[in-house]
Order: C-alpha cells, then structure tokens, then sequence
C-alpha cells in the first residue's frame, strides 16, 4: 500500500494527477482539492473502470483513513492508488487552496 505525504502529493497535482476525493458529497461540497473528482468510499467499485490503470491515482479523504482503504481496493484492482496522508483536512490547514461547492 502506498501513502504520499502532501508535499509529494502538491508536486504531483501541480503536475495533473488523478485525484479522488472518496468522502461524502456534503464533505466535498464544504471544501475539496482543485481539480479532484468526487467518488463516495462506497461509490468506488462503480467507477474503478474509468479510472487510468498508465499512471498513479492519489484518493484523499478527511484523514486518511477511507484513503487507505479504497487504495486497498483499487491496488487488488490493478490500479497504482496512492493515500494522501493528512487528507483534505491536511490540505487546507498548510495553506492550499481549496475549493467549495460541487465543480471542482
């Protein structure tokens, strides 16, 4: 299992990763990483098919506890998912932008 610490995570979503953001739709809403696409943990066996299996996919939560276990699920499904450790929570409070509402 692998989990990126958020300085490696900034380095990689200034580079355009893949970036899903596995809370609730009422989490996301109130504040979600640029860019990040929003999956409910429970969600993610719907959409593991779109979800590029060429490069690396960073899920981010609150913490990082859902974070590792959709990493789990998407590592059996072949898929390089990589936790970012401290979540959106971690995120904000370094002082990177976040975004409210639904369009990310």
């Amino acid at each position: 299992m692998r989990e990126v610490d958020l300085a490696d995570f900034a380095a990689a979503h200034a580079d355009g990763a893949t970036v899903v953001d596995v809370r609730e739709p009422f989490e996301y809403v109130e504040g979600h990483v640029p860019g990040a696409r929003s999956v409910p943990l429970a969600q993610l066996p719907t959409v593991v098919g779109e979800l590029p299996r060429s490069r690396p996919v960073y899920v981010i939560c609150a913490s990082g506890n859902r974070s590792l276990a959709a990493v789990q699920f998407l590592a059996r499904a072949g898929i390089d998912a990589r936790s970012v450790s401290g979540g959106t929570g971690g995120w904000i409070r370094s002082g990177r932008p976040a975004v409210t509402g639904v369009d990310a």
